[in-house]
């Protein structure tokens, strides 16, 4: 998402490069990019022309202000504050405050609600420790209460439904008292998908809204249809006054105009962005962190995020001394790559550090590499994995039959595994040696050491090499 709008606005900015300082004439070029930007991108030219009007007064009357700074840089920086603010400025949470706190999910045919509620919960449930229920209100679509009710197994969260029932205000109203009697704090109504034009059930989304006064109403939005999810929003919006919208199919072929213009259309915050299939692929909406990315920046709060959410400071302690005594095992590396692949796509996640976007978008960057590493190490017996030096000819022709591998992959994954391992060990030593606590000339115990050779030297009268 974004790469064609930050491609043309790394453009405009380019127009400054060479300049001494902003310009008239120079931020009137730039700005004209800008906006061509943000049209291509599917934003409203009313949008885009306000949008840009503000960055060229602001630009206009930094002149002089900050000398220091390079044109473009502070262009950068002009345009980054303006997006936080269309987008919305800060994040706004969910309200689930209530017992049970009630979320009520809308949307278009197709926009992804089922699955959302699905990742809802799951990110209600992992991050937020909270005890949430599923309900399937969705009684018109063939298999959509099989659907919420596979989601809701692979997360592990129980789903409400009454099979023969069509009337969903009771469903709904049933599953809260449900919720209730049972100690559910959390009840995700999940709706049908319907049309704005549809009339009848605008009508009853209109009514389940009535019938349980949720605390939380959230739109759900497929980012991909652009300018059409902007008015389809606002028409959702009259019906039911929604608090907060949800973008889908973020990772799709999307040029992001809706993610831009829609809270300056509706006036509701964004609240979650989701991208991929992957019940994990939930993310809150950071208008300031989204406007990061867009002009290239990188996200790199939201990557130290993920790596915390896989932190475990006992495992990390344990590692630690393993390494420290050269003992670290294929079962650690196992470990260690399951909490990767948790943190998302390889991709996804160097596109996140700032400066790499741009190259690693082109990559083709394979994940299923872990996978070609994981079943060269589920060949090995438990005595392999745990002591890595007992591997021979023999022992390496019988893993390379067990994974389908050549005698020459298993090789070179050895000793890529035996020179990571050397590394952590000479780098954990080098650590310990610079607090003073290693055996070298540069610690503490090397300092102590040199008076007492000394000493010796002058007692015997003889040298010492």
């Amino acid at each position: 998402m974004f790469n064609s709008l930050s491609d043309r606005l790394e453009g405009a900015f380019k127009t400054l490069k060479g300049d001494g300082k902003l310009t008239e004439i120079n931020i009137a070029q730039s700005v004209k990019e800008i906006r061509r930007a943000l049209v291509s991108a599917d934003v409203n030219y009313k949008i885009a022309k306000e949008f840009t009007d503000k960055i060229k007064d602001k630009a206009l009357g930094s002149e002089n202000i900050l000398n220091a700074v390079k044109p473009g840089e502070l262009m950068v920086k002009i345009v980054n504050d303006e997006l936080v603010d269309l987008m919305g400025g800060q994040t706004v949470g969910i309200n689930i405050k209530a017992n049970p706190g009630v979320v009520l999910i809308a949307g278009l045919q197709g926009s992804g609600k089922t699955t959302f509620s699905g990742k809802l919960a799951n990110f209600l449930k992992q991050k937020r420790k909270k005890k949430p229920l599923l309900v399937a209100c969705d009684v018109y679509r063939p298999a959509a209460i099989t659907q919420i009710s596979v989601l809701g197994e692979q997360i592990g969260v129980p789903v409400y439904k009454e099979i023969e029932n069509k009337n969903v205000v009771e469903i709904a109203q049933n599953a809260i008292k449900h919720a209730k009697v049972h100690g559910f704090d959390v009840v995700i109504v999940d709706t049908a998908g319907r049309l704005a034009v549809d009339e009848a059930m605008m009508t009853e989304i209109r009514q389940i809204k009535e019938g349980i006064n949720p605390t939380e109403s959230l739109f759900v939005v497929d980012s991909m249809t652009g300018q059409d999810a902007v008015n389809t929003a606002a028409a959702f919006n009259e019906v039911i006054n929604y608090d907060g919208v949800v973008l889908t199919k973020l990772d799709g072929d999307t040029r992001g105009g809706a993610a831009l213009s829609i809270k300056y259309t509706v006036g509701k915050p964004i609240k979650f962005v989701s991208m991929g299939e992957g019940m994990d692929t939930l993310d809150v909406f950071y208008p300031e962190r989204m406007a990061q990315r867009i002009l290239g920046m990188g996200d790199i709060v939201s990557l130290v995020e993920k790596a915390q959410e896989q932190f475990d400071e006992k495992e990390a302690a344990r590692l630690e001394k393993k390494i420290r005594k050269n003992k670290f095992d294929f079962n650690d590396f196992l470990s260690q790559l399951n909490q990767i692949r948790k943190m998302g796509d390889i991709k996804s996640l160097l596109g996140m550090i700032p400066g790499m976007g741009k190259a690693v978008r082109d990559l083709d960057i394979d994940d299923s590499a872990f996978s070609k590493v994981e079943s060269i190490i589920f060949s090995m017996t438990a005595q392999e994995r745990g002591n890595p030096e007992i591997l021979n000819m023999s022992r390496k022709q019988r893993i390379a039959k067990g994974c389908g591998k050549k005698i020459h992959e298993i090789n070179m994954f050895l000793k890529q595994f035996d020179q990571m391992r050397k590394m952590m060990h000479k780098m954990s030593k080098g650590q310990l040696a610079g607090m003073g606590m290693g055996s070298g000339g540069s610690g503490m115990a090397g300092k102590l050491a040199k008076p007492k050779s000394k000493l010796k030297r002058r007692k015997s009268g003889k040298k010492r090499y």
